[in-house]
């Protein structure tokens, strides 16, 4: 950046110093030469942040693999939502809280292959809870899906039929319900998707709408969080 500002001074000095009879086909030759600067940067700019958007995941994902065994566990929701756990940390999670929780899942991934980051999210709380003690048996926790979400909720065949691919999420959301975690479904989302509700796999719960159900549940005293 330092050297195109560099390059827009001497350009503008050497307009100035020219005699006014040549000064036309100067400026000519300068617009030229401003376009291909301009061009330049700008170019160079969305090349860099391009090579940034591409690398940075593959990055995070070689810190990881750096990392010892055992540093990331998943001690409740097995093979997903990974975390590193320090007993030392503060505020801890403790049995002696209520430990009520409602979850609105709303974003869609970009990658329909791989399960729903916000729902791998969900499984991070629950494996941080229980690193901290605080049994499964003893978590409310709902899920409320709905927005971009709702594709995930799908069963394998109309998700297969959709996206070509089996449904990544189904294994996730029955992890989740192993540990006693209940997922549920917006019927309001459904209809926005052109969906059946008999499309949605079994195992949800079809509630009214994601918002009427993180309201009720909050006026039950359940803490809200937006994955």
């Amino acid at each position: 950046m330092l050297s195109s500002i560099s390059s827009f001074t001497t350009i503008s000095r050497a307009l100035r110093f020219k005699p006014p009879s040549s000064r036309g086909n100067m400026r000519s030759v300068i617009t030229g030469l401003l376009i291909a600067i301009s061009g330049g940067v700008v170019g160079a700019a969305l090349a860099s942040h391009d090579t940034f958007s591409k690398t940075a995941p593959d990055r995070f994902a070689d810190i990881a693999k750096q990392q010892p065994a055992g540093f990331w566990t998943t001690p409740a929701v097995k093979g997903y939502g990974d975390i590193h756990y320090d007993r030392n940390a503060a505020f801890q999670p403790t049995l002696g809280l209520s430990n009520k929780v409602v979850f609105r899942v709303g974003q869609g991934g970009n990658n329909p292959a791989m399960p729903n980051p916000a729902l791998e999210k969900v499984a991070q709380v629950v494996n941080l809870y229980t690193a901290a003690g605080v049994p499964a048996n003893k978590l409310s926790f709902v899920v409320a899906v709905n927005g971009g979400a709702t594709p995930a909720m799908l069963d394998n065949a109309h998700y297969q039929k959709i996206y070509g691919t089996d449904n990544p999420n189904l294994r996730l959301i029955s992890a989740l319900q192993s540990q006693g975690i209940k997922v549920s479904i917006c019927d309001q989302a459904i209809a926005w998707h052109h969906y059946k509700k008999d499309w949605v796999a079994e195992s949800v719960i079809h509630t009214p709408s994601a918002l009427t159900t993180i309201t009720t549940l909050q006026n039950s005293g359940y803490a809200y969080l937006e994955m």
